[in-house]
């Protein structure tokens, strides 16, 4: 079914990059470039609130002194260092809008005079889309004493950028910069009457984008927690500004996000970050906090998005309890169902190792296997497939090949414990293997204890099995005398004892992928061979007394 899927995708990847081939030609064409013009907006309808930028920019404590840059070079090519950083515009969010709206207005002014026509990396819908959202939302400084033409170039320079997402938007397929996009677009129908149609379309594409690509709870169906976070704040940005302009909020738009909000307060980790799951990074929420200090949290819910969540008390255990997205949905999927991070006290004690998309493409790919992840391995393998073909990959990502089930998912709450167990069958069709795990924290003795079996469906197979426990990067561990526990040092006068009942552990070299370099970390793994039986590992994590 899914070489069906993969020939099917291939095909699909090959007209689309003969698209863009021939696209790449006639953006540049003269041709093309006259049928981005249209209208002159007459005037600003009305001035956003610049301040909204800082909901979607991650810019925090930061600065930008365009006054001690001489604007004749700033776009001087080899001093570019990052061409989306700067073209996005985004910067204006960090500048002086008081002194150094004079500076920007050159600065802009040089900028219309070398990229008003398309050019390839500058024009990408990304970074286009988010220099159009820049701009408006810093109108009011940027057109300040301005000059008629400069006026009219600068106005002519977002309506032809904005014709060219509006032309091109139904062959975006990424679906992460499609809701910059749309955001863009509906951001001019507000600003200029003579576009109101642009707010139209923003808004219907917007719905249809909301049904693509949420589940009926709200979370994203590529099943990635930073995915949630970056749509929300975009959704969020479109609501605040409509609001802005005094126009009426679609009844959909304050129900997803609300959806949304409540998806993100029940994964956000005790130390306000996103668990690393499927292509999640170490996010810091506070750019959205106080849309999540009013949220009314239903507490009987366990899970959402294929995760699973125990509270209880100081500890906090968040756990990967489903199978893989749809292969469209993929490309940031990571192997490593029945996963889980374990907070104490507020600390992470076992981690997963994030995604190492901030480093670079080969440690992102690298992030996606088994091996990164605080769960089983068979035989040094994946449960999942990567697809490996270049074509597809550059039109849609990295998506899986296979797939897997997960099933029997059972809470518990009762006889003094609080937790789940699941099952998958990820290594069942190539090793014979079905992976159950347990997890609960003992209500009465206050501590983790986890089962983890491996169920032998076939027998003759020899397989190679290692359990994986990831430990937070920030924390030292040792291994202990008696073989089967390992010491994990929390602070000077505080540690853990993690212990495996009547199997040897040892403490792993590791490396975390979660920041925007590789660190070196550790894990306690548990390893050893099977043939012909099932095999059960009991293991805990208490307070070292």
């Amino acid at each position: 079914m899914f070489g069906l899927k993969s020939v099917y995708l291939y095909l699909i990847a090959c007209q689309i990059s003969l698209i863009k081939f021939f696209k790449k030609f006639y953006f540049s064409s003269e041709n093309y470039n006259k049928s981005l013009e249209s209208k002159t907006p007459q005037q600003v309808y009305y001035n956003p609130n610049p301040f909204l930028l800082s909901i979607i920019t991650s810019y925090s404590g930061q600065s930008f002194k365009i006054n001690e840059i001489d604007a004749n070079i700033f776009w001087v090519e080899d001093q570019k260092k990052d061409t989306e950083q700067l073209h996005n515009f985004f910067w204006l969010n960090l500048i002086d809008r008081k002194s150094e709206y004079k500076n920007i207005k050159k600065i802009i002014y040089i900028w219309l005079l070398k990229n008003s026509k398309y050019k390839r990396k500058i024009w990408d819908a990304s970074t286009l889309s988010a220099r159009v959202i820049s701009w408006i939302l810093n109108i009011d400084i940027i057109l300040t004493n301005s000059t008629f033409d400069f006026k009219k170039n600068f106005l002519n320079s977002i309506i032809n950028q904005t014709n060219h997402l509006k032309k091109n938007i139904k062959f975006e397929k990424d679906l992460i910069k499609k809701i910059r996009i749309l955001a863009a677009i509906i951001i001019t129908g507000l600003v200029f009457k003579e576009y109101e149609e642009n707010f139209d379309l923003g808004i219907k594409e917007l719905e249809k984008f909301v049904k693509d690509f949420f589940d009926d709870n709200g979370f994203p169906l590529s099943r990635n927690p930073g995915d949630l976070v970056y749509i929300t704040k975009y959704l969020i940005f479109c609501k605040e500004v409509i609001k802005d302009s005094q126009k009426y909020v679609p009844e959909f738009l304050e129900d997803i996000i609300k959806k949304n909000l409540e998806c993100i307060n029940f994964i956000k980790t005790p130390d306000d970050q996103l668990p690393l799951f499927n292509g999640a990074k170490s996010i810091k929420l506070k750019q959205i906090e106080k849309y999540l200090e009013n949220l009314k949290i239903n507490t009987k819910i366990h899970s959402l998005g294929g995760l699973y969540r125990i509270k209880h008390k100081n500890h906090f255990l968040i756990m990967d309890i489903d199978e893989p997205p749809q292969k469209r949905f993929s490309k940031s999927y990571q192997s490593g169902p029945l996963s889980f991070e374990y907070f104490l006290d507020g600390v992470k004690i076992i981690s997963n190792s994030g995604f190492g998309s901030s480093i670079s493409k080969k440690i992102e790919l690298l992030s996606r296997v088994t091996a990164c992840q605080s769960t089983l391995t068979i035989n040094d393998t994946s449960i999942t497939k990567f697809e490996t073909n270049k074509m597809i990959n550059n039109v849609f990502g990295s998506s899986i090949q296979n797939s897997f089930k997960s099933f029997d998912l059972i809470s518990k709450n009762e006889d003094g414990i609080i937790g789940c167990s699941a099952s998958n069958n990820g290594y069942e069709k190539k090793f014979g293997c079905i992976h159950k795990r347990e997890v609960y924290i003992d209500k009465e003795n206050n501590y983790l204890k986890g089962i983890d079996h491996i169920f032998k469906a076939k027998d003759g197979y020899p397989i190679r099995y290692t359990l994986r426990f990831h430990i937070n990067p920030e924390l030292n561990v040792v291994k202990t005398m008696s073989g089967n526990s390992a010491l994990i040092q929390i602070s000077k006068n505080k540690s853990l004892l993690f212990t495996v009942i009547n199997e040897n552990l040892e403490i792993e070299k590791s490396i975390f992928l979660g920041e925007k370099k590789i660190i070196d970390n550790t894990c306690i793994t548990i390893s050893g061979n099977l043939v012909n039986k099932n095999k059960t590992f009991n293991w805990e994590i208490r307070k070292n007394i």
